[in-house]
């Protein structure tokens, strides 16, 4: 049996109706920024009005920051940690999907540490330092179902003059309380509901294959899995679905509570570090069957991918492609096996360039990967994907 430690520091309040309850918690702080995306659901929905409500009924003053885009960048980060000082907020509300809650968590940082992001972030770039004060408190509030941010303390960011697309972990980053209401995921359209069910997939599938996972792991990611597969379909199909709506929501967080990923995330920030507008869910679809076939074909991992592919219905699995097959199929179920990467200005000319940056900006997670992946490997796993 392998050592391990397990630690989440997050009360979540799960469940329809969830957020309602919000200001009957003890709240981290008196006045808080809230962080949204610089689209329109949040608003147009009515999500910002219903936190604002709860966050007032508990007593707190609040500020809003609403520059956030779908892939956080560096500049936001350093524009809402200085709103943060300014307005003399003492917790962050992360309001919305992955991007908002992980922009959230590194405005935290930047709002009571000195200098950029970057001096604490790694990468390619970054300097790694420690940080000199402990991030602001987090409030988190998912609108959808695939980061996970509600329940683990990472958060990414790109810096758009390098194209590093990188993630940063810090134990202070856990949420202190964390929203995870289906009632706000029910509006989410088909293609995103089928691409952030994916990112939580991955999550899952990651941290079974890791060389690093273990029991504790493995119970919540299989669990995961199994929900992902038996619900997702439904949830793109329906959107209205409570129930699937509901398993998808927890299936995510399960996903977020042991969080161990392999260069398959690697490879796709990769990808959406020079392509933004390419959803980080599509791009791990583009390239999984390939990465993960890679993996089966090396025999270094068998016995998770058939747990896996028993998780996801085939009950009688024996064979590690038995898992390549559930993927396919899912993946047809919910109208995902046709995208392409040409669709997003990728060129398959560039893929080298793409390995390089997957190596440079978060090599750490290739040390997770069941077996060692070369240059050769990864720029081999980008071409069979390629479309």
């Amino acid at each position: 049996m392998k050592k391990f430690q397990y630690y989440i520091p997050t009360r979540i309040l799960f469940g329809k109706g969830a957020l309602d309850g919000l200001h009957k918690q003890a709240l981290p702080g008196k006045k808080a920024l809230i962080v949204i995306s610089s689209g329109k659901s949040t608003k147009a929905n009515g999500y910002l009005a219903r936190v604002e409500e709860q966050l007032e009924k508990a007593g707190c003053e609040h500020v809003l920051f609403d520059k956030i885009l779908p892939n956080p960048v560096l500049r936001h980060v350093m524009e809402g940690g200085a709103l943060a000082k300014e307005t003399g907020c003492d917790f962050v509300v992360g309001l919305g999907g992955g991007s908002s809650m992980d922009a959230a968590k590194a405005i935290a940082v930047m709002a009571t540490n000195p200098g950029d992001y970057w001096d604490y972030n790694g990468g390619k770039t970054g300097k790694g330092l420690p940080l000199v004060c402990d991030p602001l408190p987090i409030v988190a509030i998912t609108t959808t179902a695939g980061t996970g941010s509600e329940a683990d303390a990472a958060t990414v960011t790109t810096k758009e003059e390098t194209n590093e697309k990188c993630g940063y972990v810090n134990e202070k980053l856990y949420p202190a309380i964390s929203v995870v209401d289906p009632d706000l995921m029910m509006t989410i359209p088909p293609m995103l509901t089928a691409y952030q069910g994916f990112d939580a997939l991955f999550h899952a599938v990651e941290s079974v294959i890791n060389k690093y996972e273990n029991p504790m792991g493995e119970m919540f990611a299989l669990k995961a899995i199994e929900y992902i597969a038996k619900y997702l379909p439904t949830a793109v199909k329906d959107g209205s679905n409570e129930e699937a709506r509901s398993y998808v929501a927890l299936a995510n967080t399960l996903a977020g509570f042991f969080m161990m990923c392999t260069s398959e995330h690697s490879m796709e920030h990769a990808l959406s570090a020079y392509h933004h507008s390419l959803p980080h869910g599509a791009g791990l679809i583009m390239i999984s069957l390939a990465y993960h076939d890679h993996f089966v074909k090396t025999s270094a991992c068998d016995e998770q991918y058939i747990k896996m592919a028993k998780a996801m219905g085939k009950h009688h699995a024996k064979d590690a492609g038995d898992f390549i097959d559930a993927l396919a199929q899912l993946q047809k179920d919910c109208s995902v096996d046709q995208l392409k990467m040409s669709d997003y200005g990728i060129k398959q000319e560039e893929l080298d360039k793409y390995a390089v940056n997957a190596r440079e900006s978060m090599g750490r997670l290739f040390a997770c990967d069941p077996v060692s992946l070369s240059d050769e490997d990864v720029v081999k796993i980008y071409q069979k994907s390629y479309r």
